[in-house]
């Protein structure tokens, strides 16, 4: 088993570098890496590098919280997307982008509070005296993003039509405006949130079983639940502040790497991460070369293998 696992590290680190090789060698215009003229290289240093690796970012951010979030829930439908965490990361970020687009960190900060009260708010809503099911689960997820989504379109109204349309790109899941700066700031994200969150691999293991089943092995149940909230928040703020709603991704991926590797979050956590760079990245890929010279948003990409998915999960359950 141990020797499974550590094929699966070689297998999981070997496809990131391939398609962060392939990223950055495809797009409108193909690049020859190991020869680039100056335009080329402007192209490549400028614009094509940072969009690969923020994507790379994303995906490891948005895969690690979902995968947490299904441990701490014992839910395979739990994801950042659908249970509106992503939209309440974008809220924020609009308030940022209508009201104090002045201030450099008012994204990401404001981005943050909104997935965390959006993540607080469905838990809320969805537990009962009877515990917690997976009906209640996602129809409290749809009820908070659907309100999330008519506060978002309220405050479209306040943006001119240059500003507009950027936006609504933005929030289909958009990587066109990246910088270093902002994988910078995802990087760090996404570095703290996968180290504390594996760091809570076993407690979760335990708490995957019942909460009170936990409790009787010692895990402080209250403490690891604000640990996992505060972590999958500060991911999905990072994550949207950077590149819009990019959907279920944290539904797919953490799905896959449980059905190949098992379900000891100790692995689950850190291989959703690589997984989720690697899914992302080939979505944006193909979301830049399908139409190029245009773009398609890799939002949109990522929905068309999500939602059959998702069907798929929830017919199951």
């Amino acid at each position: 088993m141990q020797n499974r696992h550590i094929l699966s590290w070689f297998v999981l680190i070997v496809s990131l570098l391939l398609a962060l090789l392939l990223a950055v060698s495809l797009g409108s215009e193909r690049l020859p890496i190991f020869d680039l003229s100056d335009s080329q290289a402007a192209i490549f240093f400028d614009i094509r590098f940072p969009r690969v690796l923020l994507g790379a970012c994303v995906g490891a951010s948005l895969a690690t919280a979902g995968a947490s979030l299904q441990a701490l829930l014992r839910n395979p439908l739990a994801e950042p997307y659908l249970l509106g965490v992503s939209n309440g990361a974008a809220l924020g970020t609009m308030i940022a982008f209508v009201f104090f687009e002045q201030f450099v960190f008012a994204r990401p900060l404001l981005a943050f509070a909104g997935a965390g009260l959006a993540t607080f708010t469905v838990y809320q809503m969805a537990r009962s005296r009877a515990g917690m099911n997976v009906e209640r689960l996602v129809l409290s997820g749809v009820i908070v993003t659907t309100f999330l989504s008519s506060i978002i379109v309220l405050l479209t109204s306040l943006l001119d039509a240059a500003r507009l349309r950027g936006f609504t790109f933005w929030l289909l899941g958009d990587l066109s405006q990246s910088t270093m700066n902002g994988f910078y700031m995802t990087l760090a994200g996404v570095v703290i949130g996968t180290i504390v969150l594996t760091s809570q691999a076993r407690p979760l293991n335990l708490m995957m079983i019942g909460e009170r089943d936990a409790m009787d092995f010692g895990v402080e149940v209250g403490r690891v639940r604000m640990i996992v909230f505060g972590m999958a928040s500060l991911l999905v703020g990072t994550a949207v502040a950077a590149s819009g709603s990019v959907g279920y991704v944290g539904l797919i991926v953490p799905h896959l790497v449980r059905l190949a590797i098992g379900s000891d979050n100790r692995l689950v956590i850190p291989f959703s991460a690589i997984a989720g760079a690697i899914f992302v990245v080939l979505a944006d890929t193909v979301a830049r070369t399908a139409i190029a010279p245009r773009e398609l948003p890799v939002g949109a990409i990522t929905a068309l293998i999500g939602a059959p998915l998702f069907i798929y999960l929830l017919k199951r359950s």
